[in-house]
């Protein structure tokens, strides 16, 4: 892809590296048993893998009893070590072994299934490797950086991480190994120089053979590319808000509780088992494990569409972007430049052009450019293989072209090809000529065509124009639909390219995009707020370099914008690790997949809408649990509080609480797998009328479970028969809970779709313990007649899934316009 601009350009030229040179690389490659023209053959290099390894450092990776210990750490332990500890003192023994098994299960169940995650994360992670260009066989080709061995020619270039220890042959570069060494100012490395495992070649390119690999390196590891550090979700934040408004809502009760028990003259030691009961109701037991497998199902389902997550806070902020700057060559347009035409200067044909343009391109770089004049060539048998390439200067930034001086037929040629303004100043064209030049190029610019200039000398001779190239990268066919799709997402597009405006306007007039307008650079006292003003008001921006693509994201943020970038280079890594979502593209460059923190596996945006829905879907998930959460826990410490308040009984045990606890919050833990449908435009965290809605749905269960128990007290005779009352309020707080999350689940009525098969599995099997309970019994949990569970049952059922459902709907409905999880989540 053609660099328009590089970062590096007004970085201070480095001075050179002070190390000590090794020894000439020609003896170097002796030494290694190698061949710098030919490379390894293939039986040789995989002798040596065999004897020396793989080129990688085993991951380290913390003991498993060490990652289980901190299982007991955290709120959701502290709450239930809490409770175990109170149950002890108390004297309470069943209430303390169900806790404690409870806070075993819960760790155990929580280790198991992050073990789970990791072990698909570095399943992910075997697809997302470095890549290096080796010679082997004198063939060029890619492979896998932990393939390489000693002896082994590579080629380096622009945006690469150096795979292995190597020390240069040819070509010139400068250096960036300030993740390894702390040194922050770049280096210059010419033949014979050393360059170290997990450098970053910032310019240039060079050929080099390797001599060290693995653990051998000089640093005794490589760069790793996917980040290991997984910072804190902004739903986690969230949760933990909603968890302390449930402690302080239960916090409360228990103040009011106390108050008024010790006005009545009671004991304190009496009302602490009531704060027993009502810690454990608000504990989320559920809360660590419900994220664990809603992150892996969500990673491992997007691996399977080709998009490996590599940070875990891009699936959570793919559900709130509003905007994706997607860059032009290789997301929206093939990356497959082709020579469609020439336009060779007087007394010269096509074939000059391409012939000259394929001596100076280099194929090791695997530059397009460079290969679409290869290629042209040899459909046309225009190489005849006897060139000598004396030298060759790569593409770069600053000088805007490649050069070559070659030996042909015994007699030097020198031949330069890039951009015309740049070509035509090294051929001295009159500004008349170079005036009529342009104006060709602006007509085939304006058909979409990239347009090159190639000169040739020979000997000592002044440069001439030998004529024009054109070349052209269309758009994906899918391109049109997939942008139509990511807006009817509610995702707005907009493409940034350092194409020239006319190609630009023919790609977005294709694709449909919009206004496209180039980068006001004129303003110098002032471009980023130029670059901020024109990116908002506009659908794309042409000319752009890479470094103002940073700028672009900013400015987006800085407005209110949650921004996903699009970018493969190295000077796309600021871009991408200041946006939410960075997304290293198909062929990305290991730079670039290192500071993203999504990289797609398939070419095109396909990926981009998989990764929204995925995240939005998640979103969902999770807001059903905030609300089952909120209004459940109002239903659990109201009636625990209120009927102790009213009759001086505990209607419930420990015991039941810990139970209820445990069978409803590891059923939901089933929600990380339920069917949920994203909605069509981006979600916010604005859970103000959420918390509204389950503070409304928990009030209301709460009277009507109130209800209920007064009916079994006023028809059953309850309050004689403690042991039944314990088990009748058990039944009756479990299955308002199983039934109300059948109804949240469903943003429509509950029957407008199915649970998913775990989720159904889990109900059901809980109401099966439920209802055996009520039969047989448990601990201090007496029998009740089967009519009374029966009446419990379908009490729960008419007023979760009739009377409560039709209300959920009424509040959806009127407040849908300000409810994040009512009109976005599909309420049509």
């Amino acid at each position: 892809m053609p660099r328009l601009g590089d970062t590096s350009q007004r970085v201070t030229e480095a001075s050179e590296d002070k190390r000590p040179k090794l020894q000439a690389v020609a003896d170097t490659v002796a030494d290694l048993a190698s061949n710098q023209e030919t490379g390894l053959s293939s039986a040789e290099a995989t002798s040596r893998l065999e004897r020396d390894g793989p080129n990688e450092v085993p991951e380290k990776k913390s003991h498993p009893v060490l990652r289980f210990v901190t299982k007991f750490w955290g709120l959701s332990a502290w709450m239930l070590e809490l409770i175990t500890v109170l149950s002890f003192i108390l004297g309470k023994r069943t209430d303390f072994w169900v806790a404690l098994s409870l806070l075993l299960v819960n760790a155990i169940l929580s280790f198991l299934q992050e073990q789970r995650a990791a072990a698909a994360v570095t399943a992910l992670r075997r697809q997302l490797q470095i890549t290096a260009r080796v010679l082997r066989d004198s063939h060029w080709q890619s492979m896998p950086a932990r393939q390489l061995v000693r002896g082994d020619v590579i080629r380096v270039r622009v945006g690469d991480f150096v795979p292995a220890d190597v020390q240069i042959i040819d070509g010139e570069l400068e250096i960036d190994q300030s993740a390894l060494t702390g040194e922050s100012r770049q280096l210059r490395k010419a033949a014979n120089d050393l360059l170290y495992s997990g450098s970053i070649v910032r310019q240039g390119e060079a050929t080099a053979v390797a001599v060290a690999t693995g653990v051998r390196t000089y640093f005794g590891r490589t760069t790793q590319l996917v980040e290991s550090a997984h910072p804190k979700l902004h739903i986690e934040e969230v949760i933990t808000r909603v968890v302390r408004w449930l402690f302080m809502i239960v916090g409360a009760m228990v103040a009011v509780t106390i108050a008024v028990s010790l006005l009545k003259g009671s004991s304190l030691i009496e009302i602490l088992p009531l704060s027993l009961v009502l810690l454990m109701s608000a504990v989320p037991v559920a809360l660590p494990v419900m994220f664990t497998v809603s992150m892996a199902v969500g990673s491992i389902e997007l691996a399977r569409h080709g998009v490996l997550v590599t940070r875990l806070s891009a699936a959570e902020d793919a559900a709130n972007m509003d905007i994706l700057c997607a860059d032009k060559t290789g997301t929206l347009t093939l990356n497959r430049l082709s020579l469609t035409g020439v336009l060779p200067e007087s007394n010269l044909t096509d074939n000059d052009v391409i012939r000259d343009g394929a001596l100076a391109s280099n194929e090791a770089d695997q530059d397009p450019i460079d290969l679409a004049f290869l290629r042209a060539a040899r459909e046309r048998n225009l190489l005849r293989g006897d060139e000598k390439i004396l030298s060759f200067t790569p593409f770069s930034p600053k000088s805007r072209r490649t050069e070559a001086r070659i030996e042909s037929d015994g007699r030097p040629l020198r031949i330069v090809k890039g951009a015309l303004r740049t070509i035509a100043e090294l051929a001295n064209l009159a500004p008349e000529a170079l005036a009529t030049l342009e104006q060709r190029a602006q007509a085939e610019a304006q058909k979409g065509f990239r347009v090159l200039a190639v000169a040739r000398a020979s000997g000592e001779e002044p440069l001439r124009l030998v004529g024009l190239a054109l070349l052209s990268d269309p758009a994906r066919s899918d391109s049109r639909q997939l942008i139509a799709n990511l807006r009817g997402l509610g995702v707005t597009v907009k493409m940034l390219t350092g194409d020239a405006l006319p190609v630009a306007r023919e790609i977005a007039r294709v694709l449909g995009i919009g206004q496209v307008d180039r980068v006001p650079h004129n303003n110098q006292s002032s471009p980023d707020s130029r670059i901020g003003s024109v990116i908002q008001s506009r659908d794309g921006l042409a000319e752009i370099f890479p470094e103002d693509k940073f700028t672009v994201v900013r400015d987006l943020q800085a407005g209110g914008h949650v921004v996903a970038m699009t970018g493969d280079g190295v000077n796309d890594a600021p871009a991408l690790r200041q946006a939410e979502v960075g997304i290293a593209v198909s062929g990305a460059t290991d730079v670039a997949k290192g500071a993203a923190s999504v990289v797609l596996l398939a070419e095109g945006l396909g990926g981009i809408i998989d990764l929204v829905k995925n995240g939005r879907v998640i979103y969902q998930r999770v807001l059903t649990w905030i609300i089952n959460k909120v209004s459940r826990t109002i239903l659990k410490s109201g009636f625990v509080v209120i009927p102790f308040l009213l009759t001086g009984k505990f209607v419930i045990s420990a015991l039941g609480m810990v139970l209820v606890v445990f069978m409803t919050d590891f059923v939901k833990i089933a929600l990380s797998t339920d069917r949920a449908r994203p909605s069509q435009k981006p979600e916010t965290w604005s859970i103000g009328p959420l918390v509204m809605l389950a503070v409304i749905l928990g009030l209301l269960m709460l009277v009507e479970a109130l209800g209920l128990l007064a009916l079994g007290w006023r028809w059953f005779d309850l309050g004689g028969n403690q042991g039944q009352l314990q088990t009748f309020t058990f039944q009756t707080l479990l299955f308002f809970a199983l039934f109300s999350i059948l109804s949240i689940r469903e943003r429509r009525s509950f029957w407008a779709s199915r649970p998913s098969a775990i989720l159904s599995i889990a109900l059901f099997a809980d109401a099966c313990v439920g209802v055996l309970i009520g039969l047989y019994g448990l601990a201090e949990l007496q029998p009740l007649p089967p009519i009374q569970t029966a009446l419990i049952v379908s009490y729960a059922f008419v007023f979760s899934l009739v009377v409560n459902d039709l209300l959920k709907l009424a509040l959806l409905t009127r407040h849908a316009p300000q409810s994040t999880w009512s009109a976005k989540a599909g309420l049509q």
